[in-house]
């Protein structure tokens, strides 16, 4: 084996109250894929951060073609050669995305003036060199770029000259299945020319498919360095987790009479004339294809987008809902896709992101008491074992599961009648995505209605009662549990069967 690029070496690091890393060593051979594995909290993203000079390690050395960068600035790693190619990238919306690429490392004219046509040239020629021609304008405002855009600008920015290494941290997360093919592409096409790759994911059967090791983290140390070719998903899980895990979550039904949610006739601009009712204690799924318009159906519901007709009955009674607060005050909570961007406000506390949808009740004329706060809302996120140093710890800071929890923390204290979940498991580890299908159950036990929103097919069938599927802003009949196949809803998804 050919000696590594990366040599990561017995890194510790720590944070108050919370040992993230210890003793982890990890090599990357030229032209090796290791996907790095673990449950959220495992200590990768913690990890990333040490690789490309977020945080400073503790203690331990790493090396980047045999040059120590133990302690480099985020702008020495990406000199050094490490480049990271992050889950939800973080684009500038008011420049051009050539200035994205560039941004911090813009070429220059005499006078010292910005070369933008260098730049343009210089991002053409990389969209071209690694597949990409023709899906990205380089003078595309960042704003206007869709996610699948986002995450070309990120990697196109990785790969400029001098990269060594480079890691994607769950690329796929939001991608369809055939820009994850393209991207497969493109990371065999790196392999077969020396670079060293990191690959960071959830999903084990990509695991399988693109990496040659798997390196388990779990509570901050290595538990496995298995190869690829043999090993399999039970060996990965049971490295992550220490312990088997059900495949198959079943749940009882726990549908009552009473309806909570009533959708007649709404139109908007994404939707015509749907009709639907979920029950207290039932889970409605909703199934389809990504743009078949189930996100923005959630959003009209909650009022953040407008609807241009029909009406929505909360237990019985119209509800004119035009805002998000008026959708709170109606008993609706609401758990985003994308929870950073929507979800949480990533510079404030745990606790008062878990507070939010509660301040009103924990104010006493117009002031916010920290003590009814820390009474209420800190038992549900304790509940929840949201692992977090303190409460008052930036949720931004946190793994994603973890965040992920707070967001279901702040809907927990609420007690909304109807709970909107769209993709909850979204960039979730196993364990935690079992430890979030059994909040689900306990809350339709409770007899909370759930209106949930998932790609992922064995979820959609493990957790509704009922399953209706999306295609063009339209809605299926709806399948009840006993009849429900992946085979009749991909069928509806790809709109067989749907009404014209």
């Amino acid at each position: 084996m050919s000696a590594p690029i990366l040599d990561v070496a017995h890194v510790g690091k720590s944070f108050p109250g919370v040992r993230a890393l210890a003793d982890v060593s990890l090599q990357v051979a030229p032209g090796e894929v290791v996907a790095l594995v673990g449950e959220n909290g495992a200590g990768k993203s913690t990890l990333l951060k040490i690789l490309s000079g977020d945080y400073r390690l503790d203690e331990g050395t790493v090396r980047i073609g045999g040059a120590e960068v133990s302690h480099a600035s985020p702008l020495e790693a990406r000199r050094a050669g490490f480049r990271l190619v992050r889950q939800e990238p973080e684009i500038v919306p008011d420049i051009a995305a050539a200035e994205n690429v560039f941004v911090g490392e813009y070429p220059r004219r005499s006078l010292g003036r910005v070369d933008h046509g260098a730049m343009r040239d210089a991002m053409a020629a990389q969209l071209r060199r690694y597949g990409f021609k023709g899906l990205v304008d380089p003078e595309q405002p960042g704003r206007s770029l869709s996610p699948a855009q986002t995450h070309i600008v990120e990697i196109v920015a990785a790969l400029k000259p001098g990269v060594k290494v480079v890691a994607f941290d769950e690329p796929t997360s939001s991608l369809t299945s055939d820009e994850v093919e393209r991207l497969f592409q493109l990371i065999r096409q790196l392999k077969a020319e020396g670079l060293s790759i990191i690959y960071v994911s959830h999903r084990l059967k990509e695991v399988l498919a693109i990496s040659d090791r798997v390196v388990v983290l779990k509570d901050g140390r290595v538990t496995g360095n298995l190869m690829t070719a043999r090993t399999n998903e039970d060996e990965i899980v049971r490295y992550m987790v220490g312990r088997e895990l059900v495949h198959d979550f079943k749940r009882e039904e726990t549908t009552r009479p009473e309806v909570v949610l009533e959708v007649c006739h709404l139109s908007s601009r994404w939707h015509r004339d749907l009709g639907f009712s979920i029950r207290a204690g039932e889970i409605l799924g909703f199934g389809g294809l990504v743009g078949a318009g189930r996100t923005e159906l959630a959003k009209v519901i909650f009022g953040e987008y407008p609807r241009s007709g029909g009406t929505i009955r909360l237990l019985g009674r119209e509800r004119d809902i035009r805002s998000p607060s008026d959708a709170i005050a109606a008993d609706i909570g609401f758990a985003p896709e994308n929870r950073k961007a929507e979800g949480l406000i990533l510079v404030r506390s745990v606790i008062e992101n878990a507070s939010m949808a509660v301040y009103r009740r924990l104010s006493r004329w117009g002031v916010l008491s920290d003590r009814r706060m820390v009474e209420k809302v800190a038992p549900v996120i304790r509940a929840l074992d949201v692992k977090t140093p303190s409460m008052e710890q930036e949720v931004g800071k946190l793994s994603g599961g973890n965040q992920q929890k707070v967001v279901l923390s702040r809907w927990l204290a609420a007690g909304p009648r109807l709970l909107i979940l769209d993709e909850p498991t979204r960039a979730v580890d196993v364990g935690a995505k079992a430890e979030i299908y059994r909040l689900i159950d306990r809350l339709a036990k409770e007899g909370m209605a759930i209106m949930l929103i998932s790609s992922e097919m064995p979820e959609l069938l493990a957790l509704s009662d009922r399953i209706v599927v999306m295609n063009g802003g339209r809605l299926s009949p709806v399948i009840e549990k006993k009849d429900a196949t992946e085979e009749l809803v991909v069928s509806y998804a790809l709109g067989k069967g749907m009404a014209a």
